[in-house]
């Protein structure tokens, strides 16, 4: 079979780049830390890694591919003992998947073993990377994950947590990170809370985990989310928390709401699902167009195509059915079987479709390829009207806080003006939710506060809320991606 990378020229949706989970004490370490990063699987489906520590020895298993395929009781997760673990999945930003850089990593350091699983992007790794090799450290991986790790292992401060620290006050960027030592389950968010962390309890124990959803699948009681600039350390005398940064005001992530989290996750005491739906909601408010039928592309489109054709009063329709059955990986022998690929993905409901003005409702649109596709997709149908509705603002800026997305040159919002776009997709008409609109479906009556955002919503205003450090000559930010190879 032929490996295909989903992020082509050919794809147009943005790719959350990992999810992380971790237990203390529990004797199903593994077990539950498997299960954990099985509900986290959309957040990466390219490579999954489990640490654990039995009280005197730490394993670790690291695969290429799907949790499912590779952690399982009879292989893998009997070599995983101990009652602490800490597990990550992940998507590949660019360049080939290579298992040397799969997470959790892990090192032996001068105070015991250090196992560390990483969600987000440093904005600065580079120019430390850089000076660290220039001082003798010696990388064994492409990953600004590493960066932290060696941080920690020069680190002059007496014990590990003062050592974590001490490497967290030089970088930039965003980051959840859990970590497992011989004694203590740590647990940080960067001081904007970009990146998501939640704390949860099964039968005493606690839990780290980037969602909500990764809670539930065990049965494990929500606690609180960590708070931005927050650690946690857990230790069998229970759990400590400390706040070194000079506090800031949260600004997560917007997009976890929008498309990354699992519409069952709670972010920020907010359903994403009822977020997700509210968007549609609004959409209808800003932009109504008469039609017969409200179609979602599936499935991140389906709640805000409800919430659309509730406030529309339009009826809801399924007009799209998507193949659950396709992998990352497909044969496809040749550039006219590639130009296929929605269809493997998707297909018309027809019945439901002909001589119908179909209003088409998205969760984003990046370069636009798969918007041709799936307009072209509907007329072929039959469908008399083709609209296509966005809930979310245009992208016009790339991500580096650990969302894959495209340089701003290929972004289709930043470089055309809505009737281009419009035009180039082949739909009827097209709008997109404005910035104050997403705001207002999140509970600020107001819109979005320009002074003092709420969210981290760089992608759609260039508000980008920290340094980036790390730029090429031409401007670009060159940052370390953990399963590419370096230039």
């Amino acid at each position: 079979m032929i490996h295909i990378e989903t992020m082509t020229e050919e794809d147009d949706k943005l790719r959350e780049e990992c999810g992380v989970f971790g237990v203390f004490g529990h004797p199903d370490a593994a077990t539950i830390t498997a299960l954990g990063l099985h509900a986290l699987q959309h957040r990466g489906q390219e490579a999954a890694g489990i640490v654990s520590f039995d009280g005197d020895h730490f394993h670790a298993e690291r695969r290429l591919g799907l949790v499912s395929d590779h952690f399982t009781k009879t292989s893998v997760i009997d070599k995983l003992m101990g009652t602490a673990a800490v597990g990550h999945v992940r998507y590949s930003t660019t360049g080939n998947t290579i298992l040397r850089n799969v997470q959790p990593l892990f090192a032996d350091l001068a105070g015991g073993g250090f196992a560390i699983a990483h969600n987000g992007n440093l904005t600065n790794a580079l120019g430390l990377r850089n000076d660290l090799v220039n001082q003798g450290s010696i990388f064994q991986s492409t990953s600004d994950t590493e960066t932290i790790l060696q941080l920690v292992a020069r680190s002059k401060q007496s014990d590990t947590l003062s050592r974590l620290i001490d490497a967290l006050f030089q970088i930039e960027g965003a980051y959840a990170l859990v970590v497992l030592t011989n004694k203590k389950l740590i647990g940080v968010r960067d001081p904007l809370g970009i990146r998501p962390l939640v704390l949860g309890q099964l039968d005493g124990h606690f839990i780290l985990a980037s969602e909500t959803c990764a809670l539930d699948i065990i049965g494990a009681t929500f606690i609180r989310e960590i708070e931005n600039g927050e650690i946690v350390i857990i230790t069998d005398k229970g759990l400590e928390s400390v706040k070194p940064f000079p506090p800031l005001k949260a600004r997560p992530c917007i997009f976890e709401y929008i498309y990354f989290s699992r519409p069952d996750s709670t972010v920020g005491g907010l359903s994403v699902y009822e977020c997700r739906k509210a968007f549609g909601v609004q959409l209808a408010i800003e932009s109504s167009v008469d039609a017969d039928v409200v179609v979602p592309v599936p499935d991140s489109g389906v709640p805000a195509a409800i919430g659309y054709a509730e406030e529309a009063s339009i009826p809801f329709e399924l007009g799209i059915i998507r193949n659950h059955y396709v992998g990352r990986t497909f044969i496809e022998p040749s550039d006219t079987i590639r130009h296929l690929g929605v269809k493997l993905k998707h297909n018309a409901n027809r019945i439901l479709v002909k001589g119908k003005r179909v209003i088409l409702i998205d969760d984003s649109i990046v370069r636009g390829t798969t918007s041709v596709k799936i307009v072209q997709m509907m007329r072929d149908a039959g469908a008399a009207e083709v609209h296509m509705r966005v809930g979310a603002p245009p992208i016009t800026h790339p991500d580096f806080y650990g969302i894959d997305t495209p340089e701003q040159k290929q972004l289709l919002a930043a470089n055309h003006s809505l009737d281009e776009m419009c035009a180039y997709i082949g739909a009827d008409s097209l709008a997109f939710l404005s910035v104050n609109g997403l705001y207002k479906a999140m509970g600020h009556a107001k819109g979005r506060d320009s002074l003092n955002p709420a969210y981290t919503d760089h992608c759609f205003t260039g508000d980008y809320p920290t340094q980036l450090r790390d730029k090429k000559n031409d401007g670009h930010l060159r940052q370390l991606s953990l399963l590419s190879e370096p230039d």
